[in-house]
């Protein structure tokens, strides 16, 4: 079958056509790529400033907490724990928050140290889990103890605030 120029013409352009929408969707897809990528490293880029942002808060609360136990300061304690504060630590049965206000204006024990490390802070909304490493010591009937804990602390949000309604710490170990 013998074809035409015209028809031998629009073959021509049409196989130009189709190479040239084949490498137009190579770009799209390129693009589209490039573009998910920038989109991943620009979330991940904010990301990291909101995190160090929760960091930057909780240290500042983990340093009230260690600063109103070594000042003795139940006052600032009732502020930062909210009033369904469960305290759970090595040795002691668990306290509710006025047991745990009762006991720390009783001056049965004074602390020496008290220092947190190793943060690790998560929040989810209106709550927020910190967990680290304390170390402190502390004196009672006399004797010094020293405690070198592993703990989590529940923050809850309430209004402006954060307050603990958990804390949890146990033995280091070896």
């Amino acid at each position: 079958m013998k074809q035409t120029k015209p028809a031998m013409a629009r073959m021509a352009r049409s196989s130009l056509l189709i190479s040239m929408l084949g490498r137009l969707w190579g770009w799209t897809v390129t693009l589209t790529a490039i573009m998910a990528l920038l989109c991943t490293a620009a979330q991940a880029h904010a990301a990291a400033p909101a995190a160090d942002k929760d960091l930057a808060r909780f240290t500042q609360l983990e340093s009230q907490w260690n600063d109103a136990h070594l000042r003795g300061d139940a006052d600032a304690l009732d502020r930062l724990w909210a009033d369904e504060l469960r305290v759970v630590v090595p040795r002691m049965t668990p306290l509710t928050k006025a047991e745990a206000l009762s006991f720390f204006r009783s001056g049965r024990m004074k602390f020496l140290r008290y220092e947190t490390s190793e943060l690790g802070v998560r929040v989810y909304a209106d709550t927020a889990v910190v967990s680290g490493r304390v170390r402190r010591s502390r004196e009672r009937a006399g004797q010094v103890v020293e405690d070198d804990w592993r703990f989590t602390k529940v923050y809850v949000r309430t209004g402006d605030a954060w307050r603990v309604v958990a804390y949890h710490a146990s033995e280091t170990g070896p």
